[in-house]
């Protein structure tokens, strides 16, 4: 799928692509394509002579091929964004920026949501950008505002397994959905401040590589601020995580030490009741229970009595609580 985008008015509006000729009309600030078919790929290259990565060399993460010019001058950057998904685990998605002819080219292979916030919110803030630059930089800033609102996700997320895991009674079912819910979060959390680490050394390129006004570059220092300070945020959350983690292991270290308990107090409950019925099973010369009647009702009268007393004690003593 291919959007093209234009400004009109000091806004970023979406022109309707469907032919080649449709492309060839209009001259665009933004050209996003999103899982693009070789015929757009093709169109593309036609009309702006700009030769879109294949998905193999976008999803490319050596250094060397993440900021690079070509031999036109075109200038090449592969950038890590966030994407949470309702039905899965959360993944990072890399996308393929081209900076030719004064636009943006950006190629990736799953609608992000951070593309579809910069395009909601340029068609409604005026004169917010001026050239291709500022879409790139707008970009950014909402990758950091999406990651923001991440991290407040994980934040609530946690309260939640706090509550469940601090709570009077908890079981083992209980912690497994505990541990269940903070490896999710902490999985989460981890791909942020990768997200975050890239999008810091991509703002970084553009300043180093003096590619931006006056403007931009007090633009793109902002945007390495507000990363900077997710950094805080996102070390806060290894340590809840961490200290959630240890307290649910140590919860279910605590469940499994009061079945052994049990195990414990019943084995030394009835240890006097077998040492009795072992002596009454040995062979004497005369046997209790032939030469007296009452031989059998005080054995077992015994056995009973040597089984409740230890019970008695440990409850004295608090040990069954």
């Amino acid at each position: 799928m291919i959007n093209v985008f234009v400004l009109q008015n000091g806004r970023l509006n979406q022109v309707p692509i469907d032919t080649r000729a449709d492309l060839e009309q209009v001259e665009p600030v933004w050209v996003d394509l999103t899982d693009p078919t070789d015929d757009e790929r093709s169109w593309v290259k036609a009309i702006y002579g700009v030769t879109l990565p294949g998905e193999d060399e976008v999803k490319d993460i050596e250094a060397s091929a993440r900021y690079y010019e070509a031999e036109n001058g075109d200038l090449h950057l592969r950038t890590d964004f966030l994407l949470e998904e309702e039905d899965g685990p959360s993944r990072i998605v890399t996308v393929a920026f081209i900076l030719a002819r004064k636009m943006l080219f950006s190629v990736h292979t799953d609608d992000l949501p951070v593309f579809r916030l910069v395009r909601m919110r340029a068609r409604s803030r005026p004169g917010s950008i001026a050239d291709y630059m500022d879409v790139l930089l707008d970009l950014y800033a909402t990758d950091a505002e999406y990651s923001a609102d991440a991290l407040e996700g994980i934040y609530q997320n946690l309260e939640e397994v706090s509550g469940r895991v601090l709570q009077k009674e908890f079981t083992d079912q209980d912690a497994a959905a505990a541990l269940n819910a903070i490896a999710h979060e902490e999985d989460l959390n981890g791909r942020i401040r990768r997200n975050m680490m890239d999008t810091r050394r991509a703002v970084s390129f553009l300043m180093r590589g003096r590619l931006l006004n006056s403007e931009q570059f007090e633009e793109a220092r902002q945007i390495l601020r507000d990363i900077e300070s997710l950094d805080g945020h996102t070390s806060f959350l290894f340590d809840k995580i961490n200290f959630l983690m240890d307290a649910t292991v140590g919860f279910i270290n605590i469940n499994q030490n009061k079945i052994i308990k049990i195990f414990s107090v019943a084995s030394v409950a009835f240890l006097p009741p077998t040492l009795i019925a072992s002596i009454y099973g040995m062979n004497f010369k005369w046997l209790p229970e032939l030469e007296w009647d009452l031989g059998y009702p005080l054995a077992l009268v015994m056995m009973l009595a040597s089984a409740i007393a230890p019970f008695l004690y440990f409850r004295h003593r608090g040990w069954l609580k």
